[in-house]
């Protein structure tokens, strides 16, 4: 179970987007239809003017507080058999445990990923005007998901490393969500021969790309990942496109003094063959390594660096003492 939360200003934007159609923000062409049940009101009814109109009414007690909205998500495994009945009870579990149980909050269940998940969007502010504290926000909700597994037996997920007993922290953990996504980027990178080819190849898997100073990659459950959290910065992949690139030009260049014919060589055509080779094989241990990255680590290792250069040297020697 994987809880998110997070808080905003504007109630309409929040319950909009909970309550209505799944739409793309340039065509706005939907592409999941009646994808949201409302399940649960506390505090409040009806349809999602009304209840943004009762939300703004409560907002209004206390001008003070600028980001009023709550919005919890709580996503469960595909093998999580929940009914309403239940989903209902979690929700209000939630609110206890997050301190809003006695201010308005919507429950709305979605259906338009594999897996099962609500949404839950409270107002902050009371009938009291006060204000429920967003203080540890993220240790609660996590503290809230592991408590539900063991009362619902639910599968079990891994506290962010930050909220887990100091014993646990160094332990190793698998995220198969971006185990998944690495192999993704690494499958589209090996078959591009440049960036619009890979953004094209990612796009078809299902990832939508936002490309700026860096890169990341949200995935159909709209769970956005950066790039260099799996170790593919945009600088690494640029790299890598680029050596790619070189490496293709450098065998089309040695297929083409293969063709030559023998007798014909020189021994500066020798030279540049060679030079071609090791060159091939120097971008291709290259490509290899910065394609199987550790995290946050763009950069070629100096052994293979320093490799490339006693070869290069070796053949500079050779060219020079034929060449006297």
């Amino acid at each position: 179970m994987i809880g998110k939360i997070s808080i905003s200003s504007s109630f309409r934007s929040c319950i909009t987007y909970c309550l209505e159609d799944k739409k793309l923000e340039e065509s706005r062409a939907v592409v999941s239809k009646n994808r949201a049940e409302p399940i649960a009101y506390n505090q409040c009814f009806e349809k999602k003017n009304e209840l943004i109109e009762q939300f703004n009414n409560v907002r209004a007690l206390n001008q003070e507080v600028q980001k009023p909205v709550l919005h919890i998500m709580l996503s469960f495994a595909p093998e999580d058999k929940l009914d309403k009945g239940k989903l209902t009870e979690m929700a209000g579990e939630c609110a206890k445990e997050m301190g809003f149980q006695n201010n308005q909050y919507i429950v709305i269940s979605h259906n338009d990923t594999d897996h099962p998940h609500i949404h839950i969007v409270a107002n902050r502010e009371g009938y009291d005007g006060k204000v429920v504290s967003d203080s540890q926000n993220f240790k609660k909700i996590a503290g809230y998901c592991r408590t539900m597994e063991l009362k619902y037996g639910l599968k079990q997920v891994l506290s962010p490393k930050k909220y887990l007993p100091q014993q646990q922290r160094n332990l190793l953990r698998m995220d198969s969500r971006k185990e998944k996504l690495k192999a993704d980027i690494k499958a589209c990178l090996s078959a591009s021969k440049n960036y619009d080819e890979f953004e094209h190849k990612i796009k078809q898997k299902g990832y939508e790309i936002i490309k700026g100073r860096g890169i990341s990659f949200t995935d159909k459950q709209a769970v956005k990942t950066k790039g260099s959290e799996v170790g593919f910065s945009l600088q690494r992949i640029e790299k890598i496109l680029d050596l790619q690139q070189q490496l293709k030009q450098g065998r089309e260049e040695k297929t083409k003094q293969t063709q030559s014919p023998k007798l014909l060589l020189r021994r500066h055509e020798l030279y540049d063959r060679g030079n071609l080779m090791a060159m091939e094989n120097f971008l291709t241990k290259t490509i290899n390594i910065l394609l199987s990255p550790p995290p946050n680590d763009d950069q070629v290792p100096k052994e293979l660096l320093e490799e490339h250069r006693q070869e290069e040297r070796k053949k500079r020697k050779l060219y020079l003492s034929q060449h006297r």
